[in-house]
């Protein structure tokens, strides 16, 4: 079989799946270890017997809908690539918002909680060469996963993470406090797509109304902010107000939300109700 033909076979394979051209491309890609961008000129190469098993096989996980993200390993955020596993939640676009919301405002010490992956935290890093940061989580795997894409980005040396149920061992104090934590109400599980199905359900959703953390993060973070210092968070489709009434009720003024690609409310930055500026 030559390139051109295992990347149609695999294409007619996924063709149900949103994006299956795609990831088609991805996987033929993956599965011969080279950049998509080289299959065009590939085309009349024969696939090795090896890497013809490979797509075979990751073909038919991504059939019962196993993200392709987890099949290659890596994920892309912020124009930088992310190892990903089944223990963090991957890095998603609308995130990339939060991120690109946080660098508006001077970044020195960064408190991110609940990293996952690490993307948000080591994104900020990358961008601001001279900002230190520390990224909490209480997964081990996820924290594991956090300290590969540190060493992947060359960054350790500024980030550190620490196993932490939010504040719990969390010291000293941040001009920012960042998260995107699990804001999926637990009603709403059973209507998500099945990929993430393959995904941490902790990182996903509280269990409860998807407001919890939100709770636990305005309520908590006063002694952890610098003066002038900054929280910003992402939430869930239609809980901008919910998640600002939170912050007001415990002292904190929401400065301004953020839109995501699709035009809807998907961050909020928010200081001191007592200070002015950005």
């Amino acid at each position: 079989m030559i390139v051109r033909d295992a990347l149609r076979a695999a294409r007619d394979a996924l063709a149900g799946i949103d994006g299956g051209e795609r990831d088609a491309r991805w996987l033929l890609a993956a599965a011969l270890g080279v950049k998509r961008d080289r299959l065009t000129i590939m085309a009349d190469d024969t696939v090795p017997e090896d890497a013809a098993a490979r797509l075979a096989d990751m073909v038919g996980q991504r059939v019962a809908r196993v993200p392709v993200s987890h099949l290659v390993g890596e994920r892309e955020f912020y124009g930088r690539a992310f190892h990903v596993t089944a223990d963090a939640l991957d890095p998603r676009p609308e995130t990339e918002t939060l991120v690109a919301a946080c660098l508006e405002g001077p970044l020195t010490h960064i408190l991110d909680l609940g990293t996952g992956s690490g993307a948000i935290l080591l994104t900020l890093l990358a961008e601001r060469p001279r900002t230190t940061g520390v990224g909490t989580d209480i997964s081990l795997g996820a924290l594991a996963l956090a300290e590969k894409n540190a060493r992947r980005l060359g960054v350790v040396k500024r980030g550190q993470v620490i196993r932490s149920d939010w504040f719990e061992y969390v010291d000293g104090e941040y001009d920012l406090i960042v998260s995107n934590p699990p804001y999926i109400p637990e009603h709403a599980m059973a209507t998500l797509a099945p990929e993430l199905s393959y995904e941490p359900r902790l990182a996903l959703t509280d269990e409860g109304d998807g407001l919890s953390a939100y709770r636990v993060i305005f309520a908590e973070a006063a002694p952890f902010l610098a003066p002038g210092g900054r929280i910003i968070v992402e939430f869930g489709a239609g809980q901008g107000p919910n998640v600002e009434a939170i912050a007001q009720a415990s002292g904190w003024r929401a400065r301004s939300f953020r839109q995501d690609l699709d035009g809807r409310d998907r961050v909020l930055v928010a200081k001191r109700g007592d200070e002015g500026g950005f």
